[in-house]
């Protein structure tokens, strides 16, 4: 097992976040947020939270990124930052540098979470050992998951947010229509993500003849939870619900997982009260001969204040080593 102390991380193409662990079977302390923008790079953010830590320096550190991971070259999907790990470990005197895909540190943290992590919407009681998957909604359109092998849960991890995105409604269709004019290739994150957002909003503004408002993904929730007489940004919002019930379940048939789907990241439970009057569930379960299987397998939101990716982390420095 990894030396400690241990600095943990979750790095996704806006925030960063950070907090340390003392000793074995120690919980998450000395918790800190950094915006990405702020730094150049991964080495001067991890000099900066170094520099922060309280107590004895961290030796090992665990980094889930929002970017493929495939050996020690990392280019960042959503941020202008390149590096090479075992470069980052020399230059900051660490003993042990993990870096793993985002979503798989997620993944790695929910058998852990406690049942006030976790608000679930529809289907029913999931089989224990079940497979399972991940989603992050944030920046990007992260996709893991997990299976259970030999006692353990073993994270699966893939780019499933850049496959191809398709439509189910005529709305859908002219959204598509529209983006593909913009981007070619139209990829699930393309809508479902905070950009996506944005993307999507645009875009239901064109098809209604309005002009769209300059604002952000933020600004857009904010309107359709107090139901602010915008009516381009509650169609938005409800189209976004639509469309993530859609792709979840198809990640639910690719992966098996019966185990149930885990939506995490930043934009889901910041949209936790629209779920219930959405389409999210009806969409996830529209598959046709599969939409009894689909029925008993449930769908969950992560809360953002149970930290499953940042104990994740801690968890792939111990499967790893």
């Amino acid at each position: 097992m990894s030396g400690y102390p241990r600095l943990v991380g979750d790095i996704g193409g806006t925030h960063a976040r950070f907090a340390s662990i003392a000793h074995a079977g120690a919980g998450l302390t000395d918790f800190s947020s950094h915006d990405c923008a702020s730094f150049t790079g991964l080495t001067e953010l991890l000099r900066h939270r170094l520099a922060m830590s309280q107590g004895r320096a961290p030796t090992s550190c665990a980094l889930g990124m929002a970017t493929p991971v495939n050996g020690d070259l990392v280019r960042m999907t959503n941020l202008d930052w390149s590096f090479s790990i075992e470069s980052v470990r020399r230059e900051l005197g660490l003993s042990r540098l993990w870096v793993v895909n985002d979503v798989a540190a997620l993944a790695l943290g929910i058998p852990a979470l406690a049942p006030a992590d976790l608000h679930q919407i529809g289907g029913g009681a999931a089989p224990v050992a079940a497979n399972r998957a991940v989603i992050g909604v944030g920046t990007g359109l992260g996709v893991s998951g997990l299976m259970h092998r030999s006692g353990i849960w073993v994270p699966v991890t893939g780019e499933g947010g850049h496959a191809t995105l398709a439509a189910e409604t005529a709305v859908e269709d002219d959204v598509l229509r529209l983006l593909r004019r913009k981007f070619g290739h139209v990829s699930a994150e393309r809508v479902l993500s905070g950009p996506g957002l944005l993307n999507l909003y645009r875009s239901m503004c064109q098809i209604r003849g309005e002009t769209a408002d300059d604002i952000d993904p933020a600004e857009i929730t904010r309107r359709a939870l107090v139901g602010d007489d915008d009516r381009a940004a509650e169609e938005t919002v409800q189209c976004f619900l639509a469309w993530l019930g859609s792709a979840a379940g198809n990640i639910a048939l690719t992966l098996g997982a019966r185990g149930g789907v885990y939506l995490g990241g930043g934009i889901a439970p910041k949209m936790q009260r629209l779920f219930a009057g959405s389409m999210f569930r009806a969409r996830f379960e529209s598959k046709g001969r599969f939409a009894a299987y689909l029925a008993a397998v449930p769908t969950w939101i992560v809360a953002e204040s149970s930290n499953a990716a940042l104990h994740g982390a801690g968890r792939a420095l111990d499967l790893e080593s």
